[in-house]
C-alpha cells in the first residue's frame, strides 16, 4: 500500500495536470472544508475530520459514505493537523498539502510552510500547493525540482543560510551565506529543472510553475 498521502486543506486550489500528477496514487485525507477539493480532483478520501466548522450542508450530502472523525471546535490543532497525525499513524512518508497556500487565512497557510519544514526535518518528503504555487522544504543536501523554463521561484529563508547553491537558473548561486530575512534570493526564473543545495539551514522554494512574468 502506498505511503504517499495527500492533505486536502481549505485553502484556494486551481487544479491542473501537474496538480493531477502530484496526487496521482495518493491516498487522501480531508481536513473539514478541504473535502470540495477532493471533487475537483476526481478522488474519494479514505477520512474526512475536523470540526466541520466549515464545511457546508452540500459537502456533507455530496460524501455520505466516507469515514468520518469529528473534533471540537476548541482544540489545541488545527483541522489540518489532525489531518497530517491521521495520515502519519497510517506510515505515511510522503504528504502532500493540497489547498495550503492560499486562501483566507494567511496564518493557516503560513502554518503549513512552517509544518512542512519541521515535517521535511523529520525525514518526511512534503510538497504544497495550490495549483497556481508550489512548495518545497529546502534542508541541509541537494534536490532538484522539475520546473518548466522561464516560470518563476523564490526561496525564503526561515533561518540563516549557509551555502546556497543554485544551479540552471536565471541568478545561479554558488555557496552563498545569507542572514534570516535576506530577500537575496526571491524572484529568480528557472532555466528548467532547478537544483537547490544547502549547506546550513531552513528554507522553503516556492514556485510559480504558471507564472512566466519574469521571462
Amino acid at each position: 500500500m502506498t505511503t504517499t498521502f495527500a492533505i486536502l486543506l481549505g485553502g484556494a486550489l486551481s487544479v491542473d495536470d501537474r496538480v493531477r500528477a502530484l496526487v496521482d496514487g495518493a491516498r487522501i485525507i480531508a481536513a473539514d472544508s478541504g473535502i470540495r477539493h477532493a471533487a475537483a480532483l476526481g478522488l474519494t478520501p479514505e477520512l474526512w475530520m475536523g470540526d466541520f466548522d466549515s464545511a457546508v450542508q452540500s459537502d456533507h450530502e455530496a460524501w455520505p459514505d466516507v469515514e468520518r472523525q469529528g473534533h471540537p471546535a476548541e482544540k489545541n490543532y488545527t483541522d489540518g493537523e489532525l489531518a497530517i497525525e491521521a495520515a502519519l499513524e497510517r506510515g505515511a512518508k510522503k504528504l502532500i498539502f493540497v489547498g495550503a497556500l492560499e486562501g483566507e487565512r494567511t496564518d493557516h497557510a503560513g502554518l503549513h510552510m512552517i509544518k512542512a519544514i519541521a515535517l521535511a526535518e523529520r525525514g518526511l518528503d512534503i510538497v504544497l500547493t495550490s495549483g497556481e504555487e508550489e512548495a518545497v522544504p529546502v534542508l541541509p543536501g541537494r534536490f532538484t525540482i522539475d520546473l518548466p523554463k522561464g516560470s518563476l521561484f523564490s526561496i525564503l529563508p526561515f533561518s540563516d543560510l549557509e551555502g546556497v547553491v543554485i544551479e540552471n537558473a536565471r541568478y545561479p548561486l554558488d555557496g552563498l551565506d545569507m542572514v534570516f530575512g535576506s530577500s537575496r534570493t526571491l524572484s529568480n526564473i528557472a532555466e528548467g529543472p532547478v537544483t537547490v543545495g544547502l549547506n546550513s539551514g531552513r528554507g522553503l522554494l516556492i514556485a510559480r510553475p504558471h507564472d512566466f512574468s519574469g521571462s
